[in-house]
């Protein structure tokens, strides 16, 4: 089982998303770089990692994208309550505990994606 936004738990995220036919499916035509920023995370667990989906795939890494189409930016905590599913991401966003940046329309038309990573992520076992 992997601490939460550590390098392993990126790693397993990767895998079993990958594996995940539904969200296969719902990525197979999207291209969509997204940032995050969790400034308060905590040591030995990343701050700024990113999500890459292209050709059908995603790529889950720590440290910057070269070229996001948005940027993500959440405390520890709202991110730990999204990732539990005691908060979702649009009451987080509405809230102001979630601030997005960068390319709003492109986010809005790939809602189907989020909610197919949220079904294929709750394979992954986390530590928080």
């Amino acid at each position: 089982m992997a601490k939460f936004l550590s390098t392993d738990w990126l790693q397993d995220l990767n895998d079993t998303v990958n594996a995940h036919e539904g969200f296969k499916r719902a990525i197979a035509n999207v291209d969509l770089t997204l940032q995050f920023e969790v400034p308060d995370a905590p040591d030995g667990t990343e701050k700024r990692y990113y999500f890459k989906i292209q050709s059908g795939s995603l790529e889950a890494s720590p440290g910057d994208a070269e070229t996001p189409d948005a940027t993500i930016s959440n405390s520890y905590e709202t991110a730990v309550a999204v990732s539990t599913g005691e908060m979702n991401t649009q009451m987080a966003f509405m809230s102001g505990k979630l601030k997005v940046s960068g390319n709003m329309a492109k986010i809005m038309m790939n809602q189907g994606v989020f909610n197919a990573f949220a079904d294929a992520a709750s394979g992954v076992e986390v530590e928080y």
